[in-house]
């Protein structure tokens, strides 16, 4: 019997986009993935933290739908957000089917060894943070509850007040506190409207020195800043770079820094 014209061309016409479409690359989406996603999620699909999700394995439809969720914004996650706005729809369908053909979960509680450059810590925590750096910043979570004391070095200040970017040399630190708390457990107040800090959490510091960017994949880089963490005794908390970078990497106009304005504010009226 034969087919009339009209319904064999709707035909082709309905069937010609699924047979079209091009395949995905793996090796294209194996490069990829080694370019931005290995840091965290580990070339081979194994992430270097429990906190971090495999991705090997997964059904491909799932992984290129979370990543354009990133993309557009859809699905919130400071660092996935960050990476995904970079990377293009070819990327994402090259990458979703590299960690999809993966052999999958059968590694158990098995980690993938961090980059050496985002393991590595190279800042120092500064000494006598509060005496001896600018605080430029108080910031309330009473949600939290916490309150953070931001702090600038001289190099930092100067630059800020003469509105040049920061230098190699710059250091700015948070140091994180819980607040002091009332009888019904409510953040207390001080009189300048701040939480009154209580015990200290943790410091955050980001400090740029000439090269320290070098080894650090494009992708992630921020400049020649690294990051550190460190507990209220001092020592350095065992991080993964990759997060900082990430979420600080859409930040390139503003040197990196989320606090930018308030530092040039409050430089300005020194």
């Amino acid at each position: 019997m034969a087919i009339p014209i009209r319904t064999a061309l709707a035909s082709l016409v309905f069937v010609a986009p699924a047979a079209l479409a091009q395949a995905p690359d793996l090796a294209a989406g194996k490069a990829k993935a080694e370019e931005v996603c290995a840091a965290c999620h580990g070339a081979d699909g194994v992430s270097v933290s429990a906190t971090i999700p495999n991705l090997s394995g997964q059904k491909v439809a799932y992984l290129a739908a979370q990543l354009r969720d990133f993309k557009s914004g859809a699905r919130k996650n400071p660092v996935m957000n960050a990476i995904a706005t970079r990377i293009s729809p070819s990327d994402i369908a090259n990458t979703a089917a590299y960690f999809a053909s993966l052999q999958g979960p059968a590694q158990g509680m098995a980690t993938s060894a961090m980059f050496p450059s985002l393991a590595m810590n190279k800042v120092k925590l500064p000494a006598d943070i509060a005496t001896k750096m600018i605080r430029y910043q108080t910031v309330n979570y009473p949600e939290r509850p916490q309150v953070r004391h931001l702090y600038a070095n001289a190099t930092a200040a100067e630059a800020a007040k003469a509105g040049l970017p920061l230098p190699n040399g710059a250091v700015l630190a948070i140091e994180v506190f819980t607040p002091k708390l009332d009888d019904a457990k409510k953040p207390i107040t001080g009189p300048d409207g701040n939480l009154v800090a209580d015990k200290l959490a943790f410091v955050s510091v980001m400090e740029k020195q000439a090269g320290w960017g070098a080894a650090i994949p494009e992708i992630l880089r921020n400049a020649d800043w690294n990051y550190g963490i460190f507990n209220p005794d001092g020592a350095a908390r065992p991080a993964n770079q990759a997060e900082c970078l990430a979420c600080h990497k859409p930040l390139t106009q503003d040197d990196y820094l989320f606090s930018a304005k308030p530092l040039r504010d409050h430089a300005a009226k020194k």
